[in-house]
């Protein structure tokens, strides 16, 4: 039996209706092709892992695309800024390449996962990203819920300081406390700080 994530189903359905046949079809494409996949939410997104991060699908404004984590080393010659859509904007089934062409791309990352090939280093920014520090208070809160804890350290330098700037910047302690109840909620189902308009 497939693993199914019931947040993929939720993320399709919530989706702008001309992606729905788009990400049903991906999916379907990858479980076809690799059996053992198993679904996730990361980063508010459906992604497919399978000994490790494999690919993901992304409806966007006016169209949807599909990534592999480790594209760099399928798709040499694409430019780095077009990697999170490696067949480009998706906004019909037509924009696809066949079944057989992505269940192959599907499966040469499968067999780079099964082979330990490790992702190609991206190049280091050219300054140092501002350190987040998180109020002991804050922290304290996260590790009460295990996801929330999870999400918010794999999360992204600009990520994390959302939620912190939020939360310090309440002026009042009843609003602190409710930012972190809500800030905890949103974490423990991977969503960023502003996921109400990162959607749009």
């Amino acid at each position: 039996m497939p693993t199914i994530d019931p947040r993929i189903d939720a993320y399709i359905a919530a989706s702008s209706e001309f992606a729905w046949p788009i990400l049903a079809h991906l999916r379907a494409i990858v479980h076809a092709a690799c059996p053992e996949v198993e679904e996730t939410m990361k980063w508010s997104r459906p992604h497919f892992q399978y000994k490790g991060m494999l690919c993901q699908i992304s409806a966007l404004k006016g169209h949807c695309v599909m990534g592999f984590w480790k594209g760099a080393l399928l798709f040499p010659d694409m430019d780095e800024k077009e990697s999170m859509g490696h067949f480009g904007r998706i906004t019909s089934l037509a924009d696809l390449p066949s079944k057989e062409v992505i269940a192959d791309y599907v499966k040469q990352a499968m067999k780079l996962n099964d082979d330990g090939v490790p992702s190609p280093a991206r190049a280091a920014p050219k300054a140092a990203a501002r350190a987040v520090e998180a109020p002991d208070y804050f922290v304290a809160a996260l590790e009460k819920n295990s996801a929330a804890l999870a999400n918010f350290e794999a999360g992204s330098p600009s990520f994390k300081r959302e939620y912190v700037d939020w939360i310090v910047d309440a002026k009042a302690e009843a609003t602190r406390l409710r930012r972190m109840a809500q800030a905890i909620a949103w974490l423990a189902e991977g969503k960023a700080r502003n996921w109400k308009y990162a959607k749009c």
